[in-house]
């Protein structure tokens, strides 16, 4: 392809990523390989070019533009405006910018977001934002239920793998890879021997303390990354109950567990949103730990996820808050006396955090014994807050 059509075909996916943010749909790399795949013609480099120029223009604003265009053109106006030049109307390209039409500004975050954002980063703000603009390095937890030592793993992976230690604790199965390294295809990966994991959400598990023999429940699984890992943590003996409310994001944990070697104790259960606590009633006040990695705005983690930016709102933030305060009284109904319970968000946003915690302090007298906040800036991992509560006898 020539440089015109690259840009041509960049505007055309970030328009889609734009209309996905704003009526709630797939997520930008989703979008990307769905073009790609329609459009097999598309050689390898030209798919790494136009990768970086969509990833570019995503990062360049915190704002949602008004289309691909704009975002494509403000995006090189600041960074690289020799390549203005491939708009330059021709067969297959964009046409020629006009001086007078809409160019996207550069910004971090959503304007309506920064005093929230300067609540939580006061005086580092700046390097906050920064860090969560820049590329994040590619993290994996090897599953050691696979018997394969992280030294072994990491001889066998493409680039240096290097240990991980975030604030003060000990990840034995974490290791980390340059950013941009690809192993979408790697034998260690297809069979279940590592998975791709950020060193924050390897640090919420750590946190939650799951130890082997437990009854676990993961609260809010998703896919599962967390519960693989719970069931690590474990060495395979207990019991994990996975739910959620999202029926693709579950269904994907059942083969991801096989692979793992944990699908013999984790037991999935698809809840109806509004109605899980009746769907739980058999659980209540019997398990050893819970774990509530609630729903939340993702603001900590940006930097995988630029577009997240694009798509919250006020009003998504205030439903996000009232899910998160719901969830959590959820989660402590179902753990047992003296047992364990573990709230977590990867957001950078005291609302979703440290308020929620206060609240439901406030509410049932039950204090957290440790919180813990994670930031890219200072520990090199997503942004999260994690707080774990030994629920009263």
């Amino acid at each position: 392809m020539r440089e015109p059509a690259r840009l041509q075909a960049a505007i055309d996916i970030l328009d889609s990523v734009i209309r996905a943010a704003r009526d709630g749909g797939a997520a930008a790399d989703t979008i990307l390989e769905a073009h790609f795949r329609s459009r097999r013609y598309i050689g390898s480099k030209d798919r790494a070019a136009i990768r970086e120029l969509v990833w570019g223009a995503i990062r360049h604003s915190g704002e949602r533009p008004a289309s691909g265009r704009a975002a494509l053109l403000g995006h090189l106006a600041a960074t690289c405006p020799e390549r203005l030049a491939g708009f330059d109307g021709s067969a297959h390209a964009p046409a020629p910018p006009d001086p007078a039409e809409p160019r996207t500004p550069g910004s971090a975050a959503p304007a309506w977001l920064l005093p929230r954002l300067e609540e939580r980063f006061g005086a580092e703000l700046a390097a906050a934002l920064a860090a969560l603009g820049a590329r994040a390095p590619l993290d994996i937890r090897v599953n050691r239920l696979a018997g394969l030592p992280p030294e072994d793993v990491a001889a066998r992976l493409p680039g240096p793998a290097a240990p991980v230690r975030i604030a003060g604790l000990d990840l034995p199965d974490a290791l980390r890879l340059p950013a941009g390294t690809r192993i979408e295809q790697h034998p260690l990966l297809l069979s279940g021997t590592i998975a791709v994991q950020d060193a924050g959400s390897q640090a919420v598990v750590a946190l939650a303390g799951a130890q082997p023999g437990m009854s676990v429940i993961d609260l809010c699984a998703g896919a599962g990354g967390k519960s693989l890992a719970l069931a690590a943590a474990m060495g395979g003996a207990g019991r994990i109950l996975a739910t959620d409310t999202d029926r693709a994001r579950l269904s994907a944990l059942v083969p991801r567990a096989r692979r793992a070697g944990a699908h013999a104790m984790i037991e999935t259960r698809l809840l109806d949103p509004g109605r899980e606590q009746a769907q739980l009633a058999d659980h209540e006040g019997k398990a050893d730990l819970v774990l509530v990695d609630a729903p939340c705005s993702g603001s900590g983690t940006w930097r995988r996820n630029p577009e997240l930016r694009w798509r919250l709102t006020p009003a998504r933030l205030d439903r996000l808050i009232a899910l998160q305060a719901r969830l959590l009284r959820l989660g402590a109904a179902l753990v047992r006396p003296g047992g364990r319970l573990a709230y977590a968000v990867c957001s950078v946003l005291d609302a979703e955090g440290p308020a929620i915690v206060r609240a439901f302090a406030q509410d049932t007298g039950i204090v957290p014994d440790r919180t813990v906040a994670l930031s890219p800036h200072v520990h090199g991992c997503d942004g999260f807050f994690v707080a774990t509560f030994a629920m009263p006898c």
